[in-house]
């Protein structure tokens, strides 16, 4: 049992199927990365995340060929670089706009979402991803329009990289609750560690299948589902 004004939630492996993530999205944004920096390169928000990949790459000149190159890479790889994160989201938010995806959600998350925010909880989202993605996932769940129910969407861009304690901090700011009455679901212990780290609340949610269940979650409090952990709100302490 907790006590605190709000959840912040993890997706993959945590709300979510690692699974789907790795053999639904990951090869729909790789079929899709070159038509989308050949037809929208002049969008802002893919011009910005190539010059990113440039940046990473040290290679100011990089044209399409060679930023697909690297997008693919970071994908064999598993790397969560942000402008990779940024351009995923564009892509499957296309996708779910066209009904081409829905999004996976374990069978016993969104009832305990929904009794949360109807009680007063606060709901969150931190995830690699990008909020675009995120916002697309939420929007195109198989239960509906999941949206209404979050409060905030924070990803490595406008929080930064989920194992530093500082990507918590501004996350706590931003928010306007103070770090003790936050609460951190993830299955990954170095991201629960670094939430403990700046004053969070934490808790692992261990399914089997997840590729961090045989690590386990070190010392965090832990469940099998989100069936397994009690919220209960209070006033004391809740804002900044």
């Amino acid at each position: 049992m907790f006590d605190v004004d709000a959840v912040v939630l993890d997706i993959e492996g945590t709300t979510s199927a690692t699974g789907f993530v790795v053999d639904v999205l990951y090869p729909y944004s790789r079929s899709r990365f070159a038509a989308l920096l050949d037809e929208r390169g002049d969008d802002p928000d893919v011009r910005r995340a190539v010059a990113q990949v440039r940046d990473l790459l040290g290679e100011p000149d990089a044209g399409a060929g060679r930023v697909e190159e690297a997008l693919h890479a970071w994908l064999d790889d598993d790397v969560k670089a942000t402008p990779l994160k940024t351009l995923q989201g564009i892509v499957w938010a296309e996708g779910f706009a066209r009904g081409d995806l829905v999004s996976h959600f374990y069978d016993d998350v969104v009832p305990v979402l929904r009794r949360w925010h109807a009680d007063g909880v606060r709901l969150h989202v931190y995830s690699s991803g990008s909020v675009a993605a995120q916002r697309a996932w939420f929007a195109s769940s198989p239960a509906g329009d999941l949206r209404p129910l979050v409060d905030g969407w924070y990803d490595t861009e406008n929080a930064g990289p989920k194992q530093e304690p500082g990507s918590y901090h501004r996350i706590a700011a931003t928010a306007g609750t103070r770090a003790g009455r936050l609460l951190f679901l993830s299955d990954r212990p170095g991201e629960l560690d670094a939430a403990r780290a700046a004053g969070w609340r934490t808790a692992g949610i261990r399914r089997p299948g997840e590729p961090y269940y045989e690590q386990g979650v070190g010392d965090h409090a832990q469940a099998g589902t989100f069936d397994g952990i009690g919220i209960r709100t209070g006033t004391a302490g809740s804002s900044t």
